[in-house]
């Protein structure tokens, strides 16, 4: 019997950047994956760097904000599968405090940045996002996308077999 091989998982991580009530979304453009649909400030950690470090990251050379690190509040994360199968963790982070004033340093894929309320996001987001947005929004640190439903054995009827 063969055993099941370890996942090895990548990691992105979301900034949810709030001013005024509002949320900061970018609009993808060019990038291949979900083109011309909105998405928090994110990106991919990189091998051999930290996830806040990759948010500080993503926040400078996507919006040209500065934030410090020590200032982030891990606030949920979604495990999920994509359509090919690979599993990757998304991370999303609350910056308690930034400075710089939001502006588009990524024009090649990003359309543009715009404000929303919460209870008035785009109905062309990300849908994995908008999922696990919502649940940070509420306070729930974790969840799963894209898994089928577990498996469940039939209702045992109370025999002993």
């Amino acid at each position: 019997m063969t055993r099941p091989q370890p996942a090895r998982m990548y990691a992105n991580v979301h900034l949810i950047l709030e001013r005024d009530g509002q949320l900061l979304l970018l609009l993808r453009q060019n990038t291949g994956y979900a083109d011309g649909q909105y998405a928090l400030v994110a990106g991919y950690v990189d091998e051999g760097q930290s996830s806040t470090a990759a948010a500080v990251t993503e926040a400078r050379e996507e919006a040209g904000l500065d934030l410090c690190a020590d200032d982030l509040d891990l606030v949920h994360i979604t495990h999920l599968q994509d359509e090919r199968g690979e599993s990757r963790y998304g991370l999303f982070f609350r910056p308690r405090t930034w400075t710089g004033q939001p502006v588009n340093l990524e024009p090649q894929y990003c359309a543009g940045l715009h404000w929303f309320r919460p209870d008035d996001l785009p109905t062309t987001m990300i849908p994995y996002v908008r999922h696990a947005l919502t649940l940070a929004l509420q306070g729930v640190p974790y969840s799963e996308w894209g898994f089928s439903p577990p498996h469940r054995a039939p209702q045992d009827s109370g025999a002993l077999q």
